[in-house]
């Protein structure tokens, strides 16, 4: 690819020319209707024009270079066969303003990024600056924290993590876990087994396996023991040695739960502690186990804390204005 830009001071207007040596990918980083472009304009109040292999993009000089900096990240991903949805163009339009995010947004595509998850069925990238950090804590601590409200890709960055070392051989199994605590609701007698009494606690866990492996190889792993879903009483009494072991929504776990549930950890495993402490379910929610953790354990080696906040939710863009609306000034 080569691309040429006009000189100019950052608060003068620029225009900047960027070509591109694969015309034919150019349909999927625009998007239908040329949707990803009108966001790009939309978002950083710039004007784009397309011609053959060539754009060209007007506005303040540093909207400008940031437009031409996502653009070429969307067409790197693309290179490299990577899908791209409105999501992902939010995404990299939010890290265009982050310096430190070098290797995210590229503009040699001679390497893969360096920070990447690989799983059976797709390649995962950061969608946002704390997930960067996530990502990095995930491959070099023991446990994790990871803190912050719904859609920042928590629990799905650590199922995606422990799919990719299950695969590669770094852990001989995954243990998949929740406390059992009703969100609100009173579900009342739920018929069948044990697995059918406590899978409706556990269904976003499934949800993210089925993402990022092939169903009959999730359903193959269940059944030989390699992944176990179960909720957070089953832990008790056990030792989990070679395994990667999550548990999610873990601020409706007790003081008592945490302890348990921490000490659980055995050799040659890791541990991802997931939850959201503004949203707690227990009849007590002065007494999460979660907040009390982290309290106590931020900082110990071998320990790492991440925290998310709403400009980190990477579902749909609305998620994050209605987390932001229940959690501002007057919530």
């Amino acid at each position: 690819m080569a691309k040429k830009q006009t000189r100019a001071e950052p608060g003068d207007r620029a225009r900047i020319e960027v070509s591109f040596d694969k015309p034919h990918l150019l349909g999927t980083v625009f998007g239908q209707f040329d949707q990803n472009l009108v966001a790009i304009e939309n978002r950083l109040g710039v004007y784009i024009a397309a011609r053959g292999n060539k754009l060209q993009i007007e506005g303040q000089a540093e909207a400008a270079a940031r437009a031409r900096d996502v653009i070429t990240g969307l067409y790197n991903r693309v290179n490299m066969g990577q899908d791209i949805d409105a999501g992902a163009v939010d995404a990299v339009i939010a890290m265009s303003s982050e310096p430190t995010l070098d290797g995210i947004i590229r503009h040699d595509v001679s390497e893969p990024p360096k920070i990447m998850i690989r799983t059976r069925k797709k390649t995962i990238v950061p969608r946002s600056a704390t997930q960067v950090t996530y990502m990095e804590e995930l491959i070099r601590q023991d446990v994790i924290f990871a803190l912050g409200p719904a859609g920042t890709g928590k629990t799905y960055l650590a199922v995606a993590q422990a799919v990719s070392q299950l695969i590669t051989g770094s852990v001989d199994r995954l243990i998949l876990s929740r406390p059992a605590v009703e969100a609100g609701e009173r579900l009342g007698f739920l018929p069948g087994d044990m697995k059918e009494k406590v899978d409706p606690y556990l269904r976003p866990l499934y949800d993210a396996l089925y993402d990022t492996l092939p169903a009959e190889q999730v359903e193959r792993r269940i059944a030989s023991g390699e992944i176990e879903i179960a909720p957070l009483a089953f832990m008790r009494g056990r030792t989990l040695a070679n395994a990667f072991i999550i548990l999610d929504e873990a601020q409706n776990t007790t003081i008592a739960q945490m302890k348990m549930f921490l000490t659980r950890f055995g050799e040659g495993s890791r541990m991802v502690i997931c939850g959201d402490p503004k949203q707690v379910d227990l009849p007590q929610p002065g007494v999460s186990g979660l907040a009390d953790a982290v309290g106590r354990l931020e900082g110990v080696e071998g320990i790492g804390v991440v925290s998310f906040g709403i400009a980190d939710v990477v579902r749909h863009p609305v998620v994050g204005r209605i987390v932001q609306a229940y959690e501002g000034p007057d919530a």
